[in-house]
Parts: C-alpha cells; structure tokens; sequence
C-alpha cells in the first residue's frame, strides 16, 4: 500500500492518517481510493470498534489537488471521462466524491475526525462524513469554490452542519469558519491546543470503544436516519446535480470543467 495514507489498529480504534503533508494532504485520485480502502478495511475488521481519521503535517486537508488540473488532465483520469465527457465526469464524481463520502458516513462504526489548521473544500468532505469533529485551537473551515464557477463542494453538508445563514455567508465570501465558531454552532464537538489534538482525540476514541459495539451501531442509525427522515439524504443529491451545472457551466464558457483561480483559493484559506 502507498504511503500515502497509513493504516494502524490498536485498542480497538483503527487510525487512518493523511500522510501526503507536504502538498497539505490535498487529494488526488490515488489518496481517495487509498482511503476508501481504509475505511472499507476498518468497517470489515471485527476487532475495530471506532475509526479514527487524522493527517500528518500543520494542515488536514487543502482539499481536492488541483494543481495545473485542465480539462484533458483532468480527463485522463478515467478514460470514460475522455469518451463520455461531462457525463463521464459525473459518474466519476458520484463514485470518488459524493459517493466516497456518503459510503463513510454509513459505515456503522463511530468515527471521529481530528482536525488542524486548514481543512478547505475537498477537506470538508472527509470530516463532514465523520461522527464526531475534533478540532484543534487552530482549525479553520473553508469552502472556497465558488470562485471556481461551481456552488459548493460535491458533497454539500454546509446548511446540515451551520445552519442556512451560516452556510451563505461561508459560500458567499469564502472565508474559513474558525474553530470556536464551528463549536458554537454544532459542526464541531471539541476544541483543543493544537499540540494535545493527537492526545485527546484518541482518548475520546477509546473512550467510546469501551461501549457495546451493537449498541454504538444502532445510536449511530438512528441519528443518521433522523437526518435522512429530514431531508438530507435527497438534499445532497440535489445539491450534487446542481455542483454538476457548474461544472457544465465552466466547460462551455471555457472548455474546462472548473475555472481554476489557484491564488485566489489558496489566499481565501491562508494555506
């Protein structure tokens, strides 16, 4: 396995960790499938009881790596992207974004997100899927991409976790929501110093490996079918058919499918 993203199980807590710091964890292909195996791993493992995702480095997550990404690159990801074009594009977004996060969010075991520093964008979509948010003292929350011709990442938590108003204004001005606030309004369970995330995420998470596993299953359903009674399940693939106008949007006003201003978003989360 790449390292890429590192794997452990101890106490029954499997660690899932970032390990790509000095691009800021952002994701490519190869991350997200490798983290998808993770998750699969943990939720396949009898001897895990929670799943714990961290990253190495001063940054969780710069979100999705787009670095140079023109239409052809991004094309030559998948060849069916090449053939089919947006249609291909959105069946792959299905798979590795909207679908990626929906599959971790569903896995019946508690987990936790430690989050530090900058988690921008395509960073939302790991934590978002989590149970439970730990944040460092340090944590910021961005969703910068609307500068980039869509209205929102693929999977679009924002007004499930901050409430509508809370949710324009992060959209509307792409700046970060700060730790503090973020507990406030309810996205985030706990914050601490940056140099004690390690140690009191994973105290939280051998805490609630202490509980009955059948029971951790079924607390967990019904808080998730709650939100899916509410509406949330059918939202997000309403607001994903909607991400996916933009990207048909950019690619007719400039043959890519996203209008990549790079400094903008890097400025927009201080990365």
């Amino acid at each position: 396995m790449s390292d890429l993203v590192l794997y452990d199980v101890s106490d029954h807590v499997a660690t899932i960790t970032l390990n790509r710091p000095e691009r800021r964890n952002a994701q490519n292909p190869q991350l997200l499938d490798l983290l998808n195996d993770c998750w699969e791993r943990a939720a396949a493992d009898d001897d895990v009881k929670v799943i714990l995702l961290r990253a190495e480095g001063p940054h969780f997550s710069a979100g999705h790596d787009t670095s140079g990404v023109k239409n052809d690159e991004l094309s030559s990801v998948d060849d069916n992207i090449a053939e089919t074009g947006t249609l291909g594009l959105y069946r792959w977004e299905t798979k590795r974004f909207l679908g990626y996060s929906r599959r971790w969010r569903e896995i019946p075991k508690p987990s936790i997100a430690a989050v530090q520093g900058a988690c921008i964008a395509g960073g939302l979509m790991l934590v978002w899927p989590c149970d439970l948010i730990v944040a460092a003292d340090n944590a910021r929350f961005a969703d910068p991409v609307v500068m980039m011709g869509v209205g929102g990442v693929e999977y679009h938590g924002h007004t499930w976790e901050l409430g509508a108003r809370k949710a324009k204004e992060m959209l509307f001005t792409a700046k970060p929501v700060l730790a503090d606030e973020a507990e406030r309004r309810g996205m985030v369970n706990r914050v601490v110093p940056v140099e004690e995330l390690d140690q009191k995420s994973r105290e939280l998470a051998l805490e609630i490996a202490q509980m009955h596993p059948h029971a951790l299953e079924m607390a967990k359903r019904v808080v998730n079918q709650t939100l899916d009674i509410q509406g949330q399940y059918a939202a997000l693939q309403s607001c994903f058919d909607i991400h996916h106008l933009g990207h048909n949007s950019s690619y007719v006003q400039t043959g890519s499918f996203i209008m990549v201003d790079h400094n903008a978003v890097k400025a927009s989360g201080k990365v």
